[in-house]
């Protein structure tokens, strides 16, 4: 069964960094975009940010613009997100996702696989 395996989530203040990480199971997600979500509480599921196969292309959600970079080790089958300079905004349950292609979305219902989530909490 095909996975996505997120970590690094945890408490942190404001001003603060946190890496998340999620890892693949299998190979072909090396060829596949890859995005991270957020669902904060009583919110819905948002976009923030993606990136393609290679590394080439990212998006980003304009509040964390500058504040948080994507980025893939296809060696490793990992991708990351750095997340410098939290706020309280931030805090909900972030998740990583992968689609069947090689160009990035920004919809959640564009993405095909699901990691179960972990939670980002920053107090101020």
């Amino acid at each position: 069964q095909v996975k996505l395996v997120e970590s690094g989530g945890g408490l942190v203040q404001a001003g603060g960094s946190l890496r998340l990480s999620c890892a693949a199971s299998e190979r072909t997600f090396t060829s596949y975009a890859r995005g991270w979500f957020r669902q904060a509480p009583g919110k819905g599921r948002e976009f923030v940010a993606a990136i393609n196969w290679s590394g080439s292309n990212t998006a980003y959600k304009d509040s964390v613009k500058g504040r948080f970079t994507i980025s893939r080790d296809n060696a490793k089958n990992t991708v990351y997100l750095q997340m410098n300079s939290l706020k309280s905004e931030d805090t909900g349950v972030y998740y990583c996702a992968a689609r069947r292609t090689a160009t990035i979305a920004q919809r959640d219902a564009d993405y095909n696989y699901w990691g179960q989530g972990t939670q980002v909490t920053v107090s101020s």
